[in-house]
C-alpha cells in the first residue's frame, strides 16, 4: 500500500510540477532548485526566500538559482515532502511537528513554552542532540539546510475576548495538523481544529471555527484578523522552522553548490529573524488600526495549563523534556 501511495504521490507531484514549470519561473541555471511554501507573496517568509535566492545566485556566480513557489503552488506540504523522499530537487519549510512522523523526538521542538523565547529554541538546534536527530532524519530522506529561521512567535486571533485558559473552553481554534500542537491546544483549554492554512479564512468567515493561531505576520498576511477581531498575545510557541531539502538530491550536488546553498540559507535565516521581529511590532499597530482589539494575557496561566502536553507522548525517549531543559540552563 505504501508503494502504491508513493507512486500515486509521484504521479500527482509530476503533474503539479509540470503545471508549475509551465506557469512559474523558467529554468535557466545549471542547478535550479524549487522552493515550495504555503505563505503568500509579500509575507516575511516569502521576502526571506527572495533574499535567499539572491544570496544563492551571488555565491554560485549564477550557476545556481532558487525558483520560488508560494501559496502552495506545488501542492500540500505532505505532497511536497513525498516528492522530496523520491529525490526531487525541492526545498520546503518544515518543523519538528512534521518530522515527528519520521523521528518522534523531533516533535518536542514544537511544544508550548519550551524555552524562555525563540533564542532558546535556536540554541537547541546547535546541540549534540539536534545533530543526532538531523543525522537520523537523513536516513528518512531529508537534509536540514538551516534551523535558524524564526517563523514567529505564535499567538491567537479569536471572535470573542480571551483572557485565561478558561475562556478558551468550547472555542474551536485552528491548529496545524500536528499532534503536539493539537495536544497543546487541548491542554490550554481550546478545541483544536486542524485544517490547511488555505482553508482558515473561509472557516473563520462562516463560523466553522472560532479562532486560529499562528505568528502575527502570518495571521495578518492571511487576513485572519478580518473575521476574528481579537488578537490574544499568548506567545505559546516560539516557532523556529527548518529549511529542508531532499537528502538524495542534496548528496548529488557538487561541494561548492552545497556550501553556497547552506551558507546562503543560514544568512537568509538571520534576515528572516530580524524581519519577523521588526514586522511583528508593525503588524500589531496595523491590526489595531483595522479594528482589532489586542489582549495581553498572563502567559504564566497558559504556560501552567499547557505543561501536561509533555506527558502525552510515551513514544519519546524517556527524560527527553528534562534533557532539553538541561541544555537551556
Amino acid at each position: 500500500m505504501r508503494t502504491y501511495n508513493k507512486l500515486l504521490a509521484c504521479a500527482v507531484g509530476a503533474t503539479l510540477l509540470s503545471f508549475a514549470v509551465a506557469t512559474g519561473p523558467a529554468l535557466s541555471a545549471e542547478y535550479s532548485i524549487k522552493v515550495a511554501y504555503e505563505n503568500n507573496p509579500g509575507e516575511p517568509f516569502d521576502l526571506a526566500c527572495q533574499e535567499w535566492a539572491k544570496l544563492f545566485k551571488e555565491k554560485t556566480g549564477g550557476k545556481g538559482e532558487l525558483l520560488l513557489y508560494p501559496s502552495s503552488q506545488l501542492g500540500s506540504k505532505k505532497d511536497v515532502m513525498e516528492q522530496m523522499t523520491m529525490g526531487a530537487g525541492i526545498v520546503t519549510l518544515t518543523d519538528g511537528a512534521f518530522f515527528a512522523d519520521y523521528i518522534p523526538d523531533f516533535a518536542i521542538l514544537m511544544g508550548p513554552y519550551l524555552g524562555k523565547d525563540y533564542t532558546d529554541v535556536i540554541k537547541l538546534s546547535n546541540t549534540p542532540w539536534f545533530n543526532e536527530m538531523a543525522t537520523k532524519l537523513e536516513g528518512q530522506g531529508f537534509h536540514i539546510l538551516a534551523a535558524n529561521w524564526l517563523y514567529g512567535t505564535r499567538h491567537m486571533v479569536t471572535k470573542k475576548p480571551v483572557h485565561t485558559p478558561e475562556d478558551l473552553k468550547g472555542m474551536k481554534i485552528r491548529v496545524p495538523n500536528a499532534r503536539i500542537q493539537i495536544e497543546a491546544m487541548k491542554e490550554m483549554g481550546g478545541t483544536p481544529t486542524p485544517m490547511p492554512l488555505a482553508e482558515v479564512y473561509p472557516a473563520l468567515t462562516t463560523g466553522v471555527i472560532d479562532g486560529a493561531e499562528n505568528p502575527i505576520p502570518v495571521l495578518y498576511g492571511q487576513k485572519h484578523h478580518e473575521p476574528a477581531k481579537y488578537l490574544i498575545l499568548t506567545g505559546h510557541l516560539d516557532n523556529i522552522t527548518n529549511i529542508t531539502i531532499s537528502n538524495e538530491y542534496y548528496q548529488k550536488l557538487p561541494d561548492d553548490i552545497k556550501t553556497a546553498l547552506t551558507e546562503s540559507c543560514k544568512e537568509a535565516g538571520d534576515f528572516m529573524t530580524a524581519l519577523i521581529l521588526k514586522n511583528e511590532k508593525e503588524v500589531i499597530e496595523k491590526m489595531k488600526a483595522e479594528g482589532v482589539t489586542v489582549i495581553e494575557v498572563d502567559r504564566n496561566l497558559f504556560r501552567e495549563a499547557s505543561k501536561g502536553t509533555y506527558s502525552k507522548f510515551p513514544e519519546w525517549t524517556p527524560g527527553l523534556y528534562d534533557k532539553l531543559q538541561g541544555y537551556l540552563k
